[in-house]
């Protein structure tokens, strides 16, 4: 249950001096999972097999989170989220090897839109989510698919940026437009921010996103782009190139079964990267069966090599959960991917942290079941 709690006493006790009231949600979401995963491991020969826990999360991220807003009159709020990362397998958390921030950012609210400063998710999150019918979970194919070829337009880290200023505007008729903009603060080679030899937009990071979500209808529009990518930190003397990426995704709820679709693609103009564009494609369905959702998704990837030939991997998955209760539901997975030898070695990011299970060349399957509980 969420539980409303007095932010900021400590500084006013520390100050003397009384402040208004912030309103305080602390949240969850605790996802752990039996993995079973297996894949020939090409060059070399043998196969590749992971069994264990997955504590990072199976159909959702683990997490703490607090957020909360405080009115400051004539409909102006200031807002805040604190949300971190968890591994709920072994000895990572708060208070162990430093914080996983999944977002933090505070911003200020009003009937004009929201505008926030921190750690914060790009377009390019949300629209994948909204158009996943494995609910872009570490299980879903497009998710594997994405972050296994580099793009930011991805249910993942890549997708998060740092230093970043947001703008969000209310809904509109359906309608709902976001920006961001993340700050390279790239150093030179000597350690300093020398304008001979870095720019301020080096490694800057920019998205934008429309969103429309009416009735059973939900489309998205995604475009980012990374500037100036600097390849080696602390950067050298020369500007780099920019990667750009869009994507545009939809579903359709037919009440007996929603369907969903996206594409996307990228564009590496580093003339030093050994992939120059990919594009993604997926399809998926999902229905309720019983007191949960049955989901299955196809998607494949291809990838445009610069002095290789062109790659291609493709995977698919399917997905039921069960509810238990509003909060606490039990599932079960399936995912399959095959890599051609010129792709990139994608697998499920549940088995062995991400890595060790895909290979060139090979395919993989990966089976998982589990519970998740949120608060």
């Amino acid at each position: 249950m969420n539980k409303k709690i007095i932010a900021l006493a400590v500084a006013s006790l520390a100050s003397g001096v009384a402040v208004a009231q912030t309103n305080v949600t602390m949240y969850g979401v605790l996802d752990n999972m039996y993995v079973y995963s297996q894949g020939k491991a090409g060059i070399g020969g043998g196969t590749n097999k992971f069994s264990g826990l997955n504590g990072g999360g199976g159909t959702a991220g683990n997490r703490l989170g607090f957020k909360g807003e405080e009115a400051l009159g004539n409909g102006l709020k200031a807002v805040f989220t604190l949300e971190y990362g968890l591994h709920l397998d072994n000895n990572e958390g708060i208070g162990t090897s430093g914080l996983n921030a999944r977002q933090q950012f505070v911003g200020l609210s009003g009937n004009w839109g929201t505008v926030a400063l921190g750690r914060q998710y790009a377009p390019g999150f949300n629209a994948t989510a909204n158009n996943d019918a494995l609910e872009a979970t570490d299980m879903s194919v497009q998710s594997s698919l994405s972050v296994y070829a580099g793009n930011s337009i991805t249910p993942n880290s890549p997708a998060r940026y740092n230093s970043a200023i947001t703008y969000t505007s209310n809904s509109m008729a359906g309608f709902t437009a976001s920006a961001i903009y993340g700050f390279g603060e790239t150093r030179d080679q000597f350690g300093t921010y020398n304008s001979d030899f870095v720019s301020t937009t080096d490694n800057g990071k920019i998205g934008l996103g429309l969103n429309y979500a009416n009735g059973p209808i939900n489309l998205d529009a995604v475009y980012q782009s990374r500037q100036n990518v600097k390849l080696t930190l602390p950067a050298v003397v020369g500007e780099g190139d920019d990667i750009n990426e869009w994507y545009v995704g939809g579903s359709f709820d037919f009440k007996v079964v929603k369907a969903y679709a996206s594409y996307q693609a990228l564009n590496n103009q580093n003339r030093s990267a050994l992939v120059s564009d990919n594009n993604i494609w997926t399809v998926g369905l999902s229905a309720p069966l019983g007191n949960g959702v049955f989901g299955i998704s196809y998607g494949k990837l291809s990838v445009d090599n610069r002095n290789l030939p062109d790659g291609d991997s493709w995977g698919w998955g399917a997905m039921y959960q069960y509810n238990l209760s509003k909060r606490t539901a039990i599932y079960a997975a399936y995912t399959y991917f095959d890599n051609d030898r010129f792709s990139v070695p994608v697998q499920t990011q549940v088995a062995g942290d991400g890595v060790g299970i895909g290979a060139l060349g090979e395919s993989n399957y990966t089976l998982g079941a589990g519970i998740r509980h949120s608060f």
